[in-house]
């Protein structure tokens, strides 16, 4: 294989929506959600109003006093407007730093001291609500609201009007934008990216979407806060692509919403998809229209994917899946027919792209590393990030001889497939693959909406389930799909909304052991 080559281009979130308005400019994006910064663009807008927006947003960041190369953290209630703030400043030669919607409180503020004074675009929700008392006057440059107005904030509705400023391009190996980490093992990590490293990002995400010959409309439901929003629009915009953008995963919405669109493709999160699963028999066929389905995330269960593209009505639909971290980009993809999707392992996350990717294995005691003996999986690949902002020895420590060690565990098989059974920090003794028994299951289970495996007070594995409205587990049913496992512990049945989760839907494991531990020594006090 080709080794992974790092780009020659930069990839300007700044200009994007500028320069796909010049050739596609009527095109549509479609809205589920209204947008607090532009109340009045309502639910449907042009390529050529998004470029406006993110123009006139610039404008109005420059006369709040944002400039080239400072730090912007925008962390605010959940909408598109996000991606718009963040192009803005990208626009201005800042570097925006896109903090989820659902981190709490003490998060932001202990990323926002580690940035050391940054300006903070967020809404008076937040400022009324997680942070007040907070000192946020002592750790940021100034508070920027995108709407409405707060004491000791500028509002960017305020500064309607401002002098447009020409467009900044910095130097491709500049940071560009931060992001984070999911959070699943503590404090997120700010990933720091260039207008290169986001090109190789960009690159093999093209290289898919350059053989989908049918100009389809395209639903998006991706946190607005990961580095795939913006790459996500780099590759539409660019193409004309129609969007359907959405805050609201509920499927009934999702139904209505899709049986108006009609999309032919749907790009989400695994856990979105597991959602919608129930879609596949609902009234509007709302799943009848798609052709390809994609996710980027997570691994995500052969039985969702056998039921989704058993719900489409186009022929031969594709579903994709995408194997990266936050730190590299993606990695590996592999694509599943409706032949192969429930008879596949769901461990296999695919082969790696040619010429911006590439993964070996890497022994952890010396002995070939196979299905029973993972190793580290170590990466290398065109979009990997900069680093740690203010965590360069933390970041070094990952880097081995010019490969990325995400601390994933699993092993290659003779067909060239990386197959991931688990993250390190998640593997539990006598579990062979946490993920693994979750496929399984959740292929047998129809009524589970979700499960995880996670140590429990004294190191057990604890499945902790999801059921469909609620219903309580048959125990039957179980103990008859889990006879594989005689060491699983004893199921914890939790509602849904319950699970701690990332940006990206998935479940904080480290965070849920701690609750199972917590409510353990309360039930024996």
């Amino acid at each position: 294989m080709l080794p992974a080559q790092s780009s020659d281009k930069g990839l300007y979130m700044g200009l994007v929506a500028e320069r796909a308005a010049a050739q596609h400019g009527d095109q549509l994006i479609i809205l589920d959600h209204d947008l607090a910064l532009f109340p009045e663009a309502g639910r449907e807008i042009t390529y050529t109003q998004l470029a406006e927006y993110i123009d006139d947003t610039a404008a109005r960041l420059y006369a709040a006093g944002v400039r080239q190369s400072q730090h912007v953290a925008i962390h605010k209630s959940n909408g598109f407007d996000i991606n718009i703030v963040s192009s803005a400043v990208a626009r201005l030669g800042a570097v925006p730093v896109q903090l989820s919607p659902a981190l709490n409180a003490e998060s932001v503020l202990e990323l926002l001291r580690r940035l050391g004074a940054p300006f903070l675009v967020t809404d008076t929700a937040k400022l009324e609500g997680p942070f007040a008392g907070a000192p946020l006057d002592e750790i940021t440059n100034e508070v920027i609201v995108v709407a409405g107005s707060h004491p000791g904030a500028i509002s960017l509705a305020d500064l309607a009007g401002s002098p447009r400023q020409e467009p900044v391009v910095l130097h491709a190996d500049l940071p560009a934008l931060m992001t984070h980490t999911s959070g699943t093992t503590g404090l997120p990590k700010l990933v720091v990216h260039s207008a290169r490293t986001l090109h190789g990002r960009y690159r093999p995400q093209a290289k898919l979407f350059d053989m989908i010959r049918e100009h389809e409309t395209v639903a998006l439901h991706v946190s607005y806060v990961h580095s795939r929003m913006p790459l996500a629009l780099a590759v539409l915009l660019p193409r004309g692509h129609k969007m359907v953008v959405m805050n609201d995963a509920d499927p009934q919405k999702a139904a209505e919403l899709w049986a108006e669109t009609r999309p032919g493709f749907i790009e989400s999160h695994p856990n979105s998809f597991m959602e919608w699963e129930e879609l596949a028999d609902h009234p509007l066929k709302p799943l009848a229209s798609v052709k390809y389905f994609s996710t980027t995330f997570d691994a995500i269960h052969p039985s969702t994917m056998h039921k989704l593209l058993h719900a489409s009505e186009r022929s031969s639909p594709l579903f994709y899946q995408i194997y990266g971290q936050s730190e590299t980009g993606p990695l590996v993809g592999r694509g599943f027919t409706r032949k192969t999707a429930l008879g596949a392992d769901g461990r296999c996350q695919g082969y790696a792209f040619p010429g911006d990717t590439k993964f070996k294995l890497v022994s952890r005691n010396g002995k070939e590393v196979t299905r029973d003996n993972p190793g580290y999986i170590d990466v290398q690949a065109a979009g990997r990030a900069l680093g740690y902002f203010g965590e360069r020895e933390r970041y070094d420590t990952q880097v081995h001889g010019g490969w990325w060690r995400g601390m994933d565990l699993g092993y290659r098989t003779e067909e060239g497939c990386l197959h991931l059974l688990d993250r390190e920090v998640d593997s539990i003794p006598g579990i062979h693959s946490t993920l693994e028994i979750e496929d399984v299951v959740l292929g047998r289970l129809d009524e589970l909406t979700e499960l995880v495996v996670v140590p429990g007070p004294l190191g057990e594995a604890v499945p902790v389930l999801s059921t469909r409205d609620d219903r309580p587990l048959d125990r039957d049913r179980w103990k008859d799909a889990t006879t594989r496992w005689p060491q699983l512990a004893e199921p914890v049945q939790m509602k849904i909304t319950e699970l701690p989760r990332t940006a990206t839907m998935k479940v904080q494991r480290i965070e849920l052991a701690a609750r199972l531990r917590a409510l353990a020594i309360g039930q024996s006090s």
